[in-house]
């Protein structure tokens, strides 16, 4: 057996070990979301990131064994097809202190693998997404501090167009087209293209409407988990828990909860006609009503002012 084989073998000896809690509950089990995400990816490249990887084989397990008091979560970890491992880590703002953070993630990862392990075979790569909050002239990419030199590989989400991303996938969605990998890909990173907490927050509960369109339950879901996993920075609680509590639903549950939505809607819009039909006839006029009432429309109030008439 070639060193290559022996980290290989590791790999899935250390995957297998690591799958299970201590009361047999896979790792990613323990969300629902993080189970689905990884269940779906697309197993490609990440280059519609601007990270250029090998193949990605799988998703690893980030629940890595503490070396330290403080318990760091890492956001994802891929194995490649040239066997190496990737830290992916997204930050939205730029700090020298997290290369402490990155060499820390590294080295929890050399604890689970070292193991019957020749460590000189097992490659490393950390790779940091900043949001489009940070710009490149920015960053350093360097950490030289003599005894261990470490070098990030980085990716600017300020780069990828946003607006034009935005309009792409509403159109193809509304449409009922099928999203490629690429597409998909996408979607869930989109917040993050977004400069500011507030207009990330805005995207992500408008993404969570446009999802409901999506007819396929397996894409919809996978599309969803991956926004929570990749925004779960940034997305306030509340907005979470809706749509985990969304991806845990039935079909039937999601289509008895929209027919809910739309008799709510439909509701409030009888009231609005009624108040509006009574201004009308009161004699206030077409456009003051409009300011007033913002359930409706302004051809509809003229419609209503026509019934009068």
């Amino acid at each position: 057996m070639n060193s290559q084989d022996k980290v290989q073998k590791s790999f899935q000896k250390k995957r297998s070990k690591n799958s299970q809690s201590k009361n047999g509950i896979s790792w990613q089990n323990k969300d629902i979301t993080s189970k689905v995400f990884a269940d779906s990816f697309p197993m490609a490249q990440l280059d519609v990131y601007g990270v250029h990887l090998p193949k990605i084989l799988s998703i690893e397990p980030t629940n890595l064994p503490a070396v330290s008091a403080n318990e760091l979560r890492i956001d994802n970890i891929f194995r490649l097809a040239d066997n190496s491992l990737a830290i992916l880590d997204y930050e939205s703002t730029y700090s020298e202190a997290n290369k402490t953070k990155y060499l820390d993630y590294i080295a929890r990862i050399l604890k689970r693998y070292q193991d019957g392990t020749d460590t000189k075979e097992l490659k490393i790569r950390m790779i940091v997404l900043y949001t489009a909050d940070v710009k490149p002239e920015d960053t350093n990419n360097i950490l030289n501090i003599g005894a261990v030199q470490l070098q990030i590989e980085q990716a600017f989400l300020s780069r990828l167009n946003s607006e034009e991303i935005r309009t792409r996938l509403t159109a193809k969605i509304h449409g009922s087209q099928i999203l490629t990998d690429k597409e998909r890909l996408e979607f869930i990173i989109l917040p993050l293209t977004y400069v500011g907490l507030k207009k990330k927050k805005e995207i992500i509960k408008e993404l969570f409407e446009l999802a409901k369109d999506i007819e396929d339950e397996k894409t919809q879901s996978f599309l969803l988990s991956g926004v929570i996993v990749f925004s779960d920075k940034v997305i306030d609680k509340e907005t979470a828990n809706q749509i985990k509590e969304w991806i845990m639903m039935t079909k039937v549950d999601k289509l008895f909860a929209q027919e809910r939505q739309k008799a709510v809607m439909e509701n409030t819009k009888a009231v609005a006609s009624a108040n509006a039909l009574a201004f009308l006839k009161e004699g206030i006029s077409i456009e003051k009503v409009a300011r007033c009432i913002s359930a409706l429309t302004l051809d509809e109030i003229k419609a209503l002012a026509k019934t009068i008439q």
